[in-house]
């Protein structure tokens, strides 16, 4: 689907070349899922325990070196602090201490190296609305750009892109840049009080290499127009013109929360897919392309039948 002014064009994915110009600037997230999600027993009764890897403690920055994790436990109120998970031969995790909303610090305690954990216990953390965990949906489960290791969840308006699309794209003289976020609690926590001014948005490490920084603060000032493919990236630019007044490369966090009345500095047109209600991407893409808007081209998507969710369609919001 493609959102331009008032009007709702409906196009297949491999047009986008069409819909992007010369002088337009594609930012894409490489960022790469990884095995976070762990199936365990408990050691002292034998009982199925699912770990799901966030981040290490004390850092929203991956790092294959750490051995504390914080994780979302299930079932968390049955794994105390001093409880251990086996996973095999692999090693175990020691439950360290106890945190709100599921969530426990644990300490891994392998018999290989992490990397190998992963690949070997590790699978990768479909959302729970994919009732298919069969390897063909564990491998399309990561964009073909992927390569910075560090997300508990994929991208997923990037999961339409081919290389042969990237290949058009570029063949028009549109710039392609990368930078990488790492998405986690901040993109999939569902909101859930009354007002959204009470949610509190979960921070996610991003990082910015110098010259796409460069390159991005360039076509900034320039006016050219800066295209995000997916809300993480709308995030990641958003976030960090809030913070520096400009696009600051290194490595940094965001948690900014975009909600209907933003003002936007970076992005002009943004791909993206149709979101879960009471969803942070929904108030997102509500904020960016207007609420109104939005809400006639999600009513076109359900008379359409459209698909929606990780492995649905996108819209092209301009």
């Amino acid at each position: 689907m493609v959102l331009e002014g008032d009007a709702i064009d409906h196009r297949r994915f491999a047009e986008l070349p069409l819909l992007l110009g010369s002088s337009d600037v594609l930012v894409l997230n490489e960022t790469r899922v990884i095995a976070a999600r762990l199936i365990g027993r408990r050691a002292h009764t034998g009982g199925r325990v699912e770990l799901l890897l966030l981040h290490p403690a004390g850092s929203l920055h991956y790092d294959a070196a750490a051995l504390r994790w914080l994780v979302i436990a299930q079932p968390a109120r049955r794994l105390r602090t001093g409880e251990r998970v086996e996973f095999g031969a692999y090693g175990e995790a020691a439950i360290c201490n106890e945190l709100e909303g599921g969530l426990r610090e644990i300490e891994l305690q392998l018999a290989v190296s992490f990397e190998t954990f992963l690949a070997r216990a590790g699978r990768m953390p479909l959302p729970p609305y994919i009732h298919n965990d069969s390897n063909d949906a564990q491998r399309r489960y990561q964009t073909v750009f992927a390569r910075v290791p560090g997300s508990v969840a994929a991208p997923t308006a990037s999961l339409h892109f081919t290389p042969a699309l990237l290949d058009a794209i570029e063949a028009r003289g549109t710039q392609i840049l990368r930078l990488a976020l790492n998405v986690g609690l901040g993109t999939f926590r569902p909101v859930t009080v009354g007002s959204i001014e009470s949610h509190v948005m979960d921070a996610e490490a991003y990082a910015i290499e110098p010259s796409v920084a460069g390159e991005l603060e360039r076509a900034r000032r320039e006016g050219r127009r800066i295209v995000a493919a997916g809300t993480t990236i709308v995030r990641a630019l958003e976030g960090n013109f809030q913070s520096y007044g400009r696009i600051e490369p290194g490595k940094h966090e965001t948690g900014l929360f975009i909600t209907p009345g933003f003002r936007f500095d970076v992005v002009g047109a943004m791909i993206t897919n149709f979101h879960l209600p009471r969803s942070t991407l929904l108030m997102l893409v509500s904020a960016f392309g207007g609420f109104e808007r939005i809400r006639r081209a999600y009513a076109e998507a359900i008379a359409q039948r459209y698909r929606f969710y990780s492995f649905g369609d996108a819209m092209f919001v301009a």
